[in-house]
């Protein structure tokens, strides 16, 4: 599949575009969706992030991923850099049940204990990372048969679909410098990682679609680098009006079918 993703790239490591994603905690919260059901299955066959196992989620965000592999029987662990996402990552905890140990922290420099973990994720972040520094630190935080699930849900722009009319109006208000990057850089990550001390990998990638209304979708993009985090008050409102306006044009179902792609690297140490 080709087009842009969601989110800008780790093109230069440990340089990544000035985001704060605590401006848009709120959206980011409410209106992202977390990975399909296909993902789990295929985990599953894996063996990893089962029932039983200890898991540190790195850049954990609002908890997504944290979240569902706490109700699948994982005993987790979320670290991520802001007090605003993990604030919304508690308030999403209590709401569904789930008891999760969130910490305050980078994904290069933890700080927790090393061997500690059977499972160490990175969901739709490891793009934001200085990534030689976090795989080092990641190989050092794993038990000696631990794995590294690094995963990434992206969006798929094609002509005329969602993403693409989407990112449209997005450049229109939205500085050029924070589109055009692969959130996922194979096998160029991949490189990073075996010199980390991981020499063995599976990896497994398919499409999907999530299905948002307009008024979630909206607010979904609200959340993305380029908006919440990046625009002025005045800017986002010009913004979304626009976008409003492009979706109800091109597609005047209340439903929106959003292309994605689903990509997943499971590393280890042999």
């Amino acid at each position: 599949m080709t087009g842009r993703q969601d989110g800008p790239g780790g093109g230069n490591i440990g340089l990544p575009v000035a985001v704060d994603y605590g401006l848009a905690a709120d959206d980011y919260g409410r209106w992202r969706q977390g990975f399909p059901a296909e993902f789990f299955a295929r985990l599953d066959k894996l063996s990893i992030c089962v029932a039983g196992q200890d898991v540190l989620d790195v850049g954990t965000g609002t908890g997504l991923l944290a979240r569902a592999l706490s109700l699948r029987g994982c005993r987790v662990t979320g670290l991520d850099p802001s007090p605003a996402l993990l604030s919304e990552a508690k308030k999403a905890d209590e709401a569904v049940g789930v008891s999760i140990e969130y910490c305050l922290g980078r994904a290069e420099a933890t700080g927790l204990e090393g061997n500690a973990y059977d499972v160490v994720s990175a969901a739709t972040c490891w793009h934001w990372v200085n990534r030689p520094e976090a795989a080092a630190e990641c190989r050092r935080l794993l038990r000696p048969d631990g794995r590294l699930l690094i995963a990434h849900l992206d969006w798929i722009s094609h002509p005329g679909n969602v993403i693409d009319t989407t990112f449209n109006v997005m450049d229109r208000f939205s500085p050029a410098h924070a589109s055009g990057f692969l959130t996922f850089q194979y096998p160029q990550w991949l490189f990073e990682l075996v010199d980390a001390g991981f020499d063995a990998w599976q990896i497994f990638g398919f499409p999907t679609t999530l299905s948002y209304s307009h008024s979630a979708w909206r607010g979904r993009v609200k959340a993305s680098a380029r908006v919440g985090p990046a625009m002025s008050p005045e800017t986002f409102e010009q913004f979304d009006l626009a976008l409003s306006e492009a979706l109800s044009e091109r597609f005047p179902q209340e439903t929106l079918s959003v292309d994605h792609r689903v990509f997943a690297i499971v590393l280890w140490t042999r």
